[in-house]
C-alpha cells in the first residue's frame, strides 16, 4: 500500500461529510421496465422515504441527457431513512448506498451487506464492474478552536504544497489538486482531491480531503466486500498520512480494534 500503516481509530470530532459507496454493474433492463417494488418492500423498514428521478439527474445537466439516445427515460429509484442521514440509489446500472453520519466500518458495513443481499436475490446482476469506496473529509478550524493556526501545523507538507511555505500561504487564494494513484491491492485506484475550500456564504476557508477507491473490471458479487475491507482500511491510512500529530490529537481518536 502508498500509504503508511496506521493504527485504527474513530475521531470523536468526526471530520467526515460523507461516505459513499458504489457497486456498479452491467445494465439490468427490468430496473427500468417496472418499480423495483420487491426491492422496496425488502429494505422499507430502514429506508422508508422514496423518490423517483432520471438517471441522467445523478450525473449529468438535462439538456445532455436528452440528447442521448435511451437516456431519457432511465431512472433512478432513492431510499431514505427517516433521518434522512441513509441513503440508497438503485438504477439500471449501479446500486449506491451513502451516509453523512459515519461512525465506524462495521456498521456502514453491515448495512451494506444487506443491501447486497436483496440486490443478488432481486435482480442477480453477475458479476460488479466496478467497485467503489468514497470518504469526504472536511478540516474546518473553528470547529476544533483552531482558527488562528496555519494549516503548515495541521497538514502534512506533502499535501499543502504552496501552502507549506509561511511566506507564501498568506497570498494563496485557492488551492486544489487532482492526483490518481495505484493501489496495491487487486489493481485498485485512488482519485485523491484535496484542497482549500470557501463557500460563497463562508468567511472562513476549510480545507477538503475527497479520496475516491475504486476498482475497474470484473470482480464477483460476493468478493466485493472482501475488497472494501481494504479500501476501507487504504481510506484510514490515506486520511492519517495527510494530517499531523496536532490535528490528529484534536480530532480525540479513540483506539479500536481491526475489523
Amino acid at each position: 500500500m502508498p500509504f503508511p500503516e496506521s493504527p485504527r481509530v474513530i475521531y470523536r470530532q468526526n471530520p467526515l461529510e460523507e461516505v459513499i459507496c458504489q457497486l456498479k454493474f452491467p445494465p439490468i433492463l427490468k430496473i427500468d421496465a417496472e418499480p423495483p417494488s420487491v426491492f422496496q418492500d425488502a429494505i422499507r423498514g430502514e429506508y422508508p422515504f422514496l423518490q423517483e428521478v432520471p438517471a441522467f439527474a445523478l450525473t449529468l445537466p438535462a439538456e445532455l441527457a436528452s440528447m442521448i439516445p435511451g437516456l431519457a427515460g432511465a431512472k433512478s429509484y432513492l431510499f431514505e431513512s427517516s433521518d434522512h442521514v441513509w441513503k440508497v440509489t438503485l438504477n439500471r446500472e449501479f446500486l449506491s448506498f451513502s451516509t453523512t453520519k459515519y461512525s465506524r466500518w462495521e456498521e456502514f458495513r453491515e448495512r451494506l451487506l444487506a443491501l447486497i443481499a436483496h440486490l443478488q436475490r432481486i435482480y442477480e446482476p453477475p458479476f460488479f464492474v466496478r467497485v467503489g469506496l468514497r470518504y469526504r473529509d472536511t478540516v474546518k478550524r473553528s470547529a476544533l478552536n483552531l482558527q488562528d493556526v496555519d494549516w503548515s501545523e495541521l497538514l502534512q507538507p506533502w499535501i499543502l504544497g504552496e501552502l507549506s511555505d509561511p511566506q507564501v500561504a498568506p497570498h494563496v487564494q485557492q488551492a486544489f489538486r487532482d492526483v490518481l494513484l495505484s493501489l496495491e491491492l487487486n489493481g485498485a485506484q485512488l482519485r485523491l482531491r484535496h484542497g482549500t475550500v470557501r463557500a460563497p456564504a463562508q468567511e472562513e476557508s476549510t480545507y477538503a480531503i475527497d479520496g475516491d477507491f475504486f476498482k475497474d473490471g470484473p470482480t464477483e458479487t460476493n468478493h466485493a466486500v472482501e475488497l472494501l475491507n481494504g479500501l476501507n482500511r487504504e481510506a484510514g491510512n490515506l486520511f492519517r498520512w495527510c494530517i499531523t500529530d496536532r490535528l490528529h490529537e484534536r480530532l480525540d481518536p479513540q483506539l479500536i480494534a481491526a475489523p
